[in-house]
């Protein structure tokens, strides 16, 4: 566990510092201008995966030391690669950017809000119990706000530069993502042997569940096609390293809850680019 409660943090600020450089202050007035289609996804993201993963949770009876690792995939925000694949599927860029900009900022009270909620909901008792939800909020507002704003900074100082090099900053975004669960996958690869059918299981659902159900809500709500592509993805696509930023406050070098996040990893990545396939196919 190493490698990974030592890059983790790194990777996540790095992704987000990313994520900031790519912002302008249009991406937040945008939402101000046209809400609904933000509010769709933003009433997707976070409020109806968390309590559809829950929903499942209970109906597939998923064991205790994986409900939470469940529970903590469900809070985290989009990650870049919603973005990137949004692109791809002709969706509205635009759209996805704020979504992940803004439930990224939302993330630093929502997330340790469901994960501690999850917590008293399945009584579990292995977290570390000085480990508070003001203390979980400080640590992400740190490698979650502060690179955002710096990463904004950064891009009003040097926009030409970052314009132009935009595709490889979101590379790196992506590759550094794809180092954490490398790391995850090489150093836990026994135990997650032995948890994943159960947690393959219901990261699956979960996560086609979320895209179908998301899709067809932007499909009665959202104003186009394009709008209702982005939110889809958004509610599929999860900021794992944040996830497992969050999993490593909470549970330390226990690996447990890391079975779902990283099972929901890989399931996304596959899914998500068949749903791109598709819907490339009926533009």
């Amino acid at each position: 566990m190493g490698i990974v409660t030592t890059i983790a943090p790194i990777a996540l600020a790095l992704i987000m510092l990313a994520l900031g450089a790519s912002l302008t202050i249009q991406d937040f007035t945008r939402v101000v201008q046209n809400p609904k289609d933000f509010i769709i996804g933003i009433v997707c993201q976070l409020i109806l995966l968390p309590v559809i993963a829950y929903l499942l949770i209970i109906i597939l009876r998923t064991p205790v030391e994986l409900a939470l690792g469940v529970m903590l995939i469900a809070a985290a925000p989009g990650g870049v690669t919603s973005n990137v694949l949004t692109k791809f599927a002709n969706g509205d860029v635009a759209l996805s950017i704020s979504l992940t900009a803004i439930t990224s900022l939302i993330s630093i009270v929502s997330v340790p809000y469901v994960v501690f909620l999850s917590i008293e909901l399945f009584d579990i008792t292995y977290v570390k119990k000085e480990v508070s939800m003001l203390s979980i909020s400080l640590k992400m507002f740190f490698v979650v706000t502060v690179p955002v704003i710096i990463g904004m900074i950064i891009r009003k100082f040097a926009n030409n530069f970052i314009i132009n090099n935009m595709k490889i900053i979101n590379k790196i975004s992506i590759g550094l993502f794809i180092i954490v669960f490398i790391a995850i996958y090489i150093e836990e690869w026994d135990s997650i042997v032995m948890f994943i059918t159960r947690a393959g299981l219901v990261a699956f659902i979960l996560n086609v569940t979320m895209m179908i159900v998301a899709f067809y809500i932007a499909k009665f709500f959202a104003t186009g096609v394009a709008q209702r592509r982005c939110i889809s993805l958004e509610a599929g696509l999860q900021n794992g390293t944040l996830a497992v930023f969050v999993g490593i406050q909470l549970f330390g070098n226990n690996m447990t809850y890391m079975v779902p996040t990283a099972a929901y990893a890989l399931i996304m990545m596959v899914t998500s680019v068949i749903f791109v396939l598709i819907l490339r196919k009926q533009s």
